[in-house]
């Protein structure tokens, strides 16, 4: 499918998105944990990747992955566009988030990924964030 708007305008979009603050992902765990009254995370802490929620008393860093910028195998469907870049930008954003796991366990934290998708099951996420707290799921 061809981009139905121009290669400026396009960038302009692109260049909006933010890695904070994004009601798809992270501001939506955040309604699913108030809902759920799930408490004890913090936001902006000071940890390798910037975890976007961070239970300190359970060492726990929780990352919300975009189905899109992270390429899930599930949701992901490449741009038909610019094919070179995206592969580039989604192999970097992988081996970031390898990374980030690694050296985050390296220091006794255990580490939580919940796709977008995932959201859309409120209490299975929830689950998985208890588990986690527990020391029974690590991803």
């Amino acid at each position: 499918m061809t981009d139905i708007w121009t290669k400026e305008k396009r960038s302009e979009v692109m260049s909006r998105i933010r890695s904070r603050g994004n009601r798809s992902t992270e501001l939506k765990l955040l309604g699913i944990m108030r809902t759920y009254r799930v408490t004890g995370w913090r936001r902006g802490q000071k940890l390798p990747g910037s975890p976007d929620f961070v239970f300190r008393e359970h060492r726990l860093a929780v990352f919300v992955d975009g189905c899109f910028w992270h390429g899930c195998v599930k949701c992901y469907s490449p741009p038909a566009t610019n094919q070179e870049f995206w592969n580039r930008k989604y192999s970097s954003n992988k081996k970031h988030d390898r990374i980030v796991n690694r050296t985050l366990r390296a220091r006794g934290w255990k580490v939580l990924r919940i796709w977008e998708h995932q959201l859309k099951l409120p209490g299975r996420v929830v689950a998985r964030i208890q588990k986690a707290m527990e020391g029974e799921e690590q991803q």
